[in-house]
């Protein structure tokens, strides 16, 4: 099962209001669980060096199938997954990557979002994700 486009301009839509009221510019990137893009926005004045990294925190959430957040901590010098990023093209493993999942908690998909701090990044995929 895959995200829709519909469904994913709802998670954009959810997204980009949440940038709005904490009053930060976005990149944000929806994939399906395929890792494929289905919806992109880059938000008026948001940092094209983010871009890129906004396409990599939604490949690494889907891939792995969990929010970005989780990894922090399992990529860390001796940890388990300690240089991880360098595989499938480069991953980015800081807040800002999470799966997008429907009612019934079957994964859909990934967004990622960056432009702003990686908590803001966070705080706005997060809301993209509510919003299914």
């Amino acid at each position: 099962m895959n995200i829709t486009l519909k469904q994913a301009e709802k998670v954009m839509e959810a997204a980009k209001k949440k940038a709005a009221a904490i009053d930060t510019k976005m990149d944000i990137y929806v994939v399906d669980t395929g890792a494929n893009l289905t919806a992109f926005a880059r938000m008026d004045g948001a940092w094209l060096g983010s871009v890129d990294i906004s396409i990599k925190k939604a490949k690494t959430a889907m891939y792995f199938t969990m929010d970005t957040e989780q990894l922090s901590p399992l990529v860390q010098p001796g940890a388990p997954l300690y240089n991880i990023e360098h595989s499938n093209q480069g991953l980015i493993t800081f807040p800002g990557g999470v799966v997008l999942k429907n009612k019934e908690g079957t994964i859909l998909g990934a967004i990622g979002v960056s432009g702003s701090t990686v908590e803001d990044d966070h705080e706005v995929a997060k809301a993209g994700a509510e919003a299914l």
